[in-house]
């Protein structure tokens, strides 16, 4: 599971091979997670969701910074230990967790033996993140929208990956979609406040 080996795509590594890969699965979804997910290769999808949780961690303690764990020290170092708490440990626990939910709803969608393997669903939820690194900001629209656009993602994610239809993957990307999105990046609560703003509103 944790084995690293070069993907059959010829995946660029470093920020350059991250920064590609941001907008390359925001952009061509499909053709990005045929191309880019390889069994056994997940450590750069791990690395990129600990940088869009970074991201999101540091955006958010900018904004607030009393939201730092109350570790003994100063301030700052307060905040630097809980982003490197999140991204470090946090992160890769939840991908992992999140992934073996996924692997399950798989079982309970499809018997198809073609299915992706662990590894594999590890790297999509992690690609399909990236409309979440806007959350940190705090506008509760913006955040909404990024959840429901990672969501699209996983779901378009898991029909190619796992070679399903788009049905089936809807079925299987239900569950952890709602825990990392919805309730991990906060969609959910800002969906809450967009419709009571917009209850106001009218």
């Amino acid at each position: 599971m944790t084995t690293w080996v070069e993907p059959e795509g010829g995946r660029e590594r470093g920020p350059l091979g991250l920064a590609k890969s941001f907008t390359q699965v925001l952009l061509n979804p499909v053709s990005f997670f045929d191309e880019a997910v390889s069994p056994g290769d997940q450590a750069p999808g791990l690395v990129f969701a600990m940088v869009v949780v970074g991201v999101v961690a540091v955006t958010e303690l900018a904004a607030t910074p009393s939201d730092a764990l109350a570790f003994p020290t100063a301030d700052w170092l307060a905040a630097v230990l809980t982003v490197a708490l999140v991204v470090l440990l946090v992160t890769p626990a939840a991908v992992h967790a999140l992934s073996a939910i996924q692997t399950l709803c798989l079982v309970i969608a499809t018997i198809s033996e073609s299915r992706g393997g662990v590894s594999e669903t590890v790297q999509l939820i992690a690609y399909a993140a990236a409309p979440c690194v806007v959350t940190g900001l705090g506008v509760p629209v913006l955040t909404l929208l990024a959840g429901v656009w990672a969501w699209c993602l996983l779901v378009v994610g898991t029909s190619v990956v796992h070679e399903i239809s788009l049905p089936r993957a809807v079925i299987a990307a239900a569950v952890p979609g709602v825990l990392a999105f919805g309730a991990g990046f906060g969609a959910i609560p800002a969906g809450e406040q967009v419709i009571h703003a917009a209850g106001l509103a009218f």
